[in-house]
């Protein structure tokens, strides 16, 4: 009776060590990145950095974004477990406006099939003057 209950537990100790299949997982730096306030025609591109803490290939399979504005490039290959990788964002900066813009990335990682990465901040154009900053300097000289 012992060597059965004995064989019955290595049993499942071995079915559980096998049942554990590979995954990929992902895990990024930051899923948020503020541009804070830019310039008109400043440089729009900036990387989320992310990293397979999984123990399988991570494929990024597609990166798309909310808008026409906001072009998402993503790797071109697998990313091995323990590499990093770099999904690139280049946002268009000749248009002065708040920006809140979403990248949706979709891979094969366990953690996150999909994942929606965010880009915030505003450009402006200093040569053109707003007409808050108009009624702001009225009131300072009424003062």
């Amino acid at each position: 009776m012992k060597n059965l209950i004995t064989i019955l537990f290595v049993g499942l100790i071995s079915f559980s060590v096998n049942a554990q299949e590979k995954a990929a997982k992902i895990e990024f730096k930051t899923e948020v990145i503020d541009y804070g306030t830019i310039e008109k025609g400043a440089d729009g591109v900036r990387v989320f950095e992310f990293t397979n803490t999984g123990n399988a290939p991570l494929i990024i399979t597609k990166v798309k974004s909310s808008c026409g504005c906001t072009i998402p490039s993503k790797p071109k290959g697998p990313i091995l477990p323990g590499e990093t990788g770099k999904i690139s964002v280049k946002y268009d900066t000749n248009r002065v406006m708040p920006i809140r813009k979403t990248i949706t990335v979709s891979t094969n990682a366990a953690n996150a099939p999909t994942i929606a990465l965010k880009i915030k901040g505003l450009v402006v154009d200093s040569s053109k003057n707003s007409i808050l900053d108009k009624k702001n300097k009225s009131v300072l000289e009424k003062n």
